[in-house]
């Protein structure tokens, strides 16, 4: 059995972008909607393991609600990523438009990570 996670944005090909430029991943399936303007669907890889899957979302969500109020509804563990070069370009990519929760820094739990709310609305923790 296999799970990933899926999220719904608006910008799906924008957020797919984002995602494989913060996690090295690659777009591995995608369906277009009938005027190819969007993601119906969208599975992103990393090393050829599924990693995300992703679609345009029909209800929008007010993205700035979400970061006014730090709205964590989910969040999206991505960790053993190897380096503290990884966590940060990760980071860098995440928080550009998009709320800091917590800064990279240590934890009782892990010695190098980071939450953060993306533009889309989407919270990630990401960890060495």
């Amino acid at each position: 059995m296999k799970n990933y996670n899926q999220v719904y944005v608006k910008n799906s090909f924008e957020a797919a972008d984002l995602y494989c430029k913060a996690f090295g991943a690659e777009i591995t399936f995608e369906i277009k909607n009938d005027t190819g303007t969007a993601y119906e669907h969208c599975e992103l890889s990393v090393n050829g393991e599924g990693f995300l899957a992703l679609a345009e979302a029909v209800n929008p969500c007010d993205i700035n609600i979400v970061h006014k109020m730090k709205w964590e509804t989910m969040t999206f563990n991505v960790f053993e990523m190897g380096t503290k070069e990884a966590v940060n370009n990760a980071f860098n990519f995440l928080s550009d438009g998009g709320v800091v929760i917590h800064p990279i820094q240590s934890v009782s739990w892990n010695k190098y990570c980071a939450t953060v709310i993306d533009k889309f609305g989407v919270c990630w923790w990401i960890a060495i």
